[in-house]
């Protein structure tokens, strides 16, 4: 990463559960999970050396049970309670000449409750039909400040909240229907309907030069999201269930969806919220694949066309514009050969259309400072990535209640230099020129793992 920036991340997770089998139609599943997610960011350039950080600390109580009335039905219902606590953001001068101030932005708390229930009902030998409905709650907590903005997203107004007190409720429904239906024993059709609702909200940049993500949880301001999404699939056994091809298109509608406003301070504004815009949503697109699943030689070709756009008042002139996760073309082809009964040799080849940017059109100067300007939202790519992980694996002898095997491969074994950010500066040697950096995070990656079971 050179002295541009760098970038730390890593999750830590632990799970409780308990299983029981009340009688042979119920059977109950409690789980008890606690994870924590951190991101930080450094960046060096020149005064301005600093660290962002982002971090989520849930505790998640989980208690499911699958009910078995009769051979036509099968159940699932439960409830679930997440504990949320995020930090959006901590900055801090790294530099001892840094001119950043340290700031702290207060933990935002939040408990996210949910009843479910499910069936899986087969009324015919050739047709299954799956339904069920989430009703969620999501109630935003106090001990931090939350604001009131007009219409110009300054802020007019300043809450206090205790702790124990809730800024804010959302009741929100997520039915879903499935129905499967065989046309025959080699062939089917699928359809279905899902609603989702997302209270966890990641806010990346689309400038290609500045890697910020930041988590934020729904507010008095920021709404839950919401995604419909009807889908229509086709399934196809070939050649005696040798192979299998798979198709499916899909069109989803999403609202409250979020973005950065044209000109926003994301690193340095104390006040996220007054940074964003918010609107609607829209992704559409076909999966295709062909699986091969017997003989030495398995494996499968997967392929996506795909758009995914907003549309936000304020944003591209109001017009429709890529999200930066729109990815046009995604490919991968995975093959698994068996080179004998305890060696395993495997290798993956994914391709995908580069995220959807904003690059700078033009500069300015101010005060003899240079300022980049940014036009159209989204309206470039980054490079295309792609790359080959190889690997081996080799199953040692089975001993009774033990079983272990090494996993060893190569990471990108090409060394694609896949561009993680794009940087724009002035060149030190003539400050009227605008230089082009192109920096990548990893090449050549190798791997060992070791596996057991006991």
């Amino acid at each position: 990463m050179g002295d541009l920036f760098a970038i730390d991340w890593g999750n830590a997770t632990g799970t409780l559960r308990w299983n029981h089998l009340y009688n042979n139609k119920l059977f109950g599943n409690t789980s008890l999970i606690y994870s924590q997610y951190d991101y930080q960011v450094e960046v060096a350039n020149g005064s301005n050396q600093f660290s962002l950080k982002s971090s989520i600390n849930d505790i998640n109580l989980k208690q499911e049970f699958s009910y078995f009335p009769n051979p036509k039905n099968a159940m699932r219902f439960g409830v679930n309670v997440i504990h949320h606590s995020i930090t959006p953001r901590t900055r801090t001068a790294t530099g001892e000449n840094s001119s950043i101030n340290n700031t702290h932005d207060p933990d935002r708390r939040s408990y996210e409750s949910a009843i479910y229930v499910t069936n899986k009902w087969q009324p015919v030998e050739k047709f299954t039909v799956e339904y069920g409905i989430r009703l969620t709650s999501f109630a935003v907590m106090g001990g931090s400040n939350y604001y009131t903005l007009d219409a110009s997203q300054n802020i007019v107004d300043t809450l206090k909240y205790a702790k124990n007190q809730v800024v804010q409720h959302y009741f929100n429904a997520e039915p879903r229907l499935s129905m499967a239906y065989v046309i025959r024993p080699d062939m089917s059709i699928k359809a279905s309907y899902t609603r989702n609702v997302q209270n966890l909200h990641l806010l990346s940049t689309s400038n290609a030069s500045t890697p910020n993500d930041r988590w934020i949880q729904s507010s008095n301001i920021v709404r839950p999201e919401l995604a419909d999404q009807v889908a229509l699939g086709f399934f196809k056994n070939l050649y005696d269930n040798a192979y299998e091809f798979s198709t499916e298109i899909y069109y989803k509608a999403m609202q409250n969806q979020i973005d950065y406003k044209n000109g926003a301070d994301f690193t340095y504004s104390d006040n996220l919220e007054t940074q964003l815009l918010f609107g609607k949503g829209r992704a559409y697109g076909a999966e295709f694949l062909f699986r091969k699943k017997t003989g030495l030689l398995t494996g499968w070709i997967g392929y996506t066309l795909s758009r995914t756009e907003k549309q936000i008042k304020g944003i591209n002139n109001n017009s429709w514009y890529p999200a930066k996760q729109d990815r046009t073309h995604d490919v991968s082809v995975v093959g698994i050969y068996k080179l004998s009964p305890k060696w395993t040799l495997s290798g993956t080849w994914v391709y995908n259309t580069g995220n959807a940017v904003s690059f700078p059109t033009g500069k300015y100067r101010i005060d003899g400072t240079v300022f980049f300007n940014y036009t159209e939202r989204n309206g470039y790519r980054m490079p295309a990535y792609h790359r080959l992980d190889l690997g081996a694996t080799v199953q040692f002898k089975k001993r009774r209640n033990f079983e272990a095997d090494l996993a060893f491969g190569l990471y990108n074994a090409y060394g694609r230099a896949n561009p993680y950010a794009i940087n724009f500066e002035q060149s030190t040697d003539d400050p009227s020129v605008t230089e082009v950096q192109r920096v990548t995070l990893f090449k050549y990656v190798p791997y060992v793992t070791y596996n057991f079971k006991f």
